[in-house]
């Protein structure tokens, strides 16, 4: 039962990874203005025309690996090692767990993303939460 809960989470965050990536690559403007409000996110997207253009580069490069993030989620879905999966998700907490600390040492003192950042924050929260469910699922089917 421990490895049907693994795939699901890992398609739940594939298809999150995914759709993020994709939304960044190609409606980076949209997204922004959905997610920051339209004046924080034109001052994100650049002043100037050179500016537009690395940032603009740089999401979308982002999106991109979050694609790329997105599918090899996926195909770790298909992985019935127990092993493996218990390691794999250990990873994942800490790297929701860096992510976190990343907002709250470096993103809260940006003056443009003061705001989302405990927005943020919960999502990293939520998504590591899942995997620590998993583990505690999976230990608790271990010494049952």
């Amino acid at each position: 039962m421990g490895g049907s809960a693994f795939f699901a989470i890992c398609l739940l965050h594939s298809l999150i990874a995914t759709t993020c990536g994709a939304l960044m690559m190609f409606y980076l403007k949209e997204i922004s203005a959905i997610g920051h409000g339209s004046e924080t996110a034109s001052k994100l997207l650049g002043s100037t025309p050179h500016d537009q253009l690395l940032i603009q580069t740089s999401d979308s490069f982002a999106g991109l690996l979050l694609c790329v993030i997105g599918f090899l989620l996926f195909m770790v879905a298909f992985v019935r090692d127990r092993d493996f999966q218990i390691f794999f998700a250990k990873g994942c907490i800490l790297l929701h767990f860096s992510m976190a600390l990343w907002r709250i040492y470096f993103e809260r003192r940006l003056e443009d993303l003061a705001r989302d950042w405990p927005r943020q924050l919960v999502g990293d929260f939520v998504l590591s939460l899942s995997w620590v469910f998993f583990l505690v699922y999976s230990w608790r089917e271990k010494y049952d």
